[in-house]
């Protein structure tokens, strides 16, 4: 992308000298050494692990290096100091949104703002609402935190660091929890920040983003330096690849590469079933009541084939977390009728459910998928247990064995059985979680964001075993954050929002139309019947 002409005589913005960070004994940054100049876009890239956030939370004093310096405007920074970062012009908004819920956006910011002594609601609303107008952010300053939607409270983020008077803003993952409309919303942002002389830093994952809206792109890799500060005008989205992946690279199909990677939004060549093939799930009018983390659900109607892999796409909190708990009898429907693998269903619990196939990759794998306190064999042979009559045997050794050979099938990296699963990596955690659940009684799999937190080689085995899966005829309900990622392995997308199923795709998937459905509850093209 082209972006305004080189600065590189000017003070930088930001730069680092021998940046090194240690968490433990575990390096996250070594030895990093770059120039930013002032008045750019700067995209920060890499796998997972390779060191983009501790980078910006470095760079935003929240740690202390544990060798090396970062000066910002030409000034040294102190090693771990918020404070001092904020004082020269640093400002981080977290992937994380921290705001407190129950503020409006004009309390937040008269909160963290200087004080101009204004008392009433109605001033401090007023000027708030000023502000924001002048800076471009479009928000009521009357709105509550907690109503707003994911794309609102970002950008109630952003304005709360630029209350600061920013120099410098950091948006660490900024894409991660928006629609396709959301993100180049974000980008405007982000150019009109940067035609008012703020200097944008973008922790990003994807190559088409980077290209999109960057003027310089860095690249990490193991907590190293590959390349960079380098211009993006001119620059191939191949090239960028390989930077990112390296030797992996030549390991992956180029449709698993580009989709890892986000580099395009190539055809996907869709799996061809049965046409007749029987139904692993048939949900029809489905609702659930709404709880305090999520819509609920009205009157969804669903199906998943045996030997398909569908894909549920929205943005974050529109229902699918309801959905799998429906799925998993975790949460009573109100309405409708569920059938799995041609069993119906309404109040059998969890183990009736695993009896008749069902198998889920959960949300949250340190806190749902494993007990991190809890032997790696215990983890694996929780499957087995549930169910099982109390008064039946349980033989540790076998369960022990039958865990270890599991192991060795996914390809685990562990030193022993009884180790915790809390000492594992996020990449071996997953394949814990995957030997226990894709097996062979396996009719129905409920994948849910199984690939978050992955890094690139531990991603391509968890959608080789899903593939591996749907091949052996087990039907896929995979929910995902990540378009490239349905796009890749999915033989069909339903897109929700509201607590409701909007919107079917076939491929060759359009972004822009599910970017629109994701957004506009069910108006655009592809509208469920």
């Amino acid at each position: 992308m082209a972006g305004p002409p080189s600065t590189g005589t000017r003070v930088p913005a930001l730069e680092a000298h021998g940046l090194t960070v240690r968490y433990g004994s575990f390096t996250a940054l070594d030895n990093v050494s770059a120039r930013f100049e002032t008045g750019l876009i700067h995209a920060i890239v890499g796998q997972n692990g390779a060191g983009k956030t501790t980078f910006a939370r470095a760079a935003a004093g929240l740690v202390a290096p544990a060798g090396g310096d970062i000066s910002v405007l030409g000034a040294p920074l102190a090693a771990g100091g918020v404070l001092a970062a904020r004082m020269a012009g640093v400002e981080l908004v977290h992937q994380s949104f921290a705001l407190p819920p129950s503020f409006t956006i004009a309390e937040v910011l008269q909160f963290v703002g200087p004080r101009r002594g204004l008392y009433t609601r109605r001033a401090i609303e007023a000027h708030w609402q000023g502000w924001l107008d002048r800076i471009g952010i479009d928000l009521s300053a009357r709105a509550r935190i907690r109503d707003l939607p994911v794309e609102a409270q970002q950008a109630a983020e952003i304005a709360r660091a630029m209350v600061s008077d920013a120099r410098v803003l950091i948006l660490d993952e900024p894409t991660a929890v928006l629609s396709p409309e959301g993100i180049e919303r974000l980008f405007s942002r982000v150019r009109s920040l940067r035609a008012r002389g703020v200097t944008v830093f973008l922790v990003l994952h994807k190559i088409r983003e980077v290209l999109a809206i960057a003027d310089t792109v860095t690249v990490l890799r193991g907590g190293r330096l590959v390349a960079g500060p380098m211009p993006t005008e001119g620059l191939a989205a191949e090239a960028l690849s390989g930077l990112i992946i390296g030797e992996a690279a030549t390991k992956l199909d180029a449709t698993d590469r580009a989709a890892l990677t986000g580099a395009n939004t190539a055809d996907h060549q869709p799996h061809a079933p049965e046409p007749q093939r029987p139904r692993a799930l048939i949900l029809q009018g489905v609702s659930v009541a709404p709880g305090p983390s999520g819509h609920g659900l009205a009157d969804v109607a669903l199906e998943v084939g045996e030997a398909e892999i569908v894909g549920i796409a929205g943005v974050e909190g529109n229902g699918q977390r309801d959905l799998i708990a429906a799925i998993a009898g975790l949460e009573p429907l109100t309405a409708g009728t569920m059938t799995l693998s041609g069993s119906p269903l309404r109040h059998e619990g969890l183990a009736a459910r695993r009896k008749v196939g069902l198998r889920i990759i959960p949300f949250e794998r340190n806190v749902e998928g494993l007990s991190l306190t809890s032997s790696l064999w215990e983890n694996w042979a929780a499957g087995e247990m549930v169910g099982r009559p109390l008064l039946a045997p349980a033989r540790p050794g076998a369960l022990r064995r039958a865990a270890e050979a599991a192991f060795a099938l996914w390809d685990v990296r562990f030193s022993n059985a009884d180790q915790p699963a809390g000492s594992l990596s996020g990449g071996n955690a997953q394949k814990v979680i995957l030997s226990r659940e894709v097996d062979a009684a396996a009719r129905l799999i409920l994948a849910a964001q199984p690939t978050r937190g992955l890094d690139i080689g531990a991603t391509a085995g968890v959608w080789q075993a899903l593939r591996g899966a749907r091949d052996r005829g087990a039907g896929v309900l995979l929910i995902s954050s990540d378009l490239d990622e349905l796009f890749d392995i999915c033989d069909r997308i339903v897109v929700m929002a509201s607590g409701r199923a909007v919107a079917a795709f076939a491929p060759p998937y359009d972004i822009g139309a599910i970017g629109q459905a994701m957004v506009d509850t069910g108006e655009a093209t592809g509208r469920m019947p």
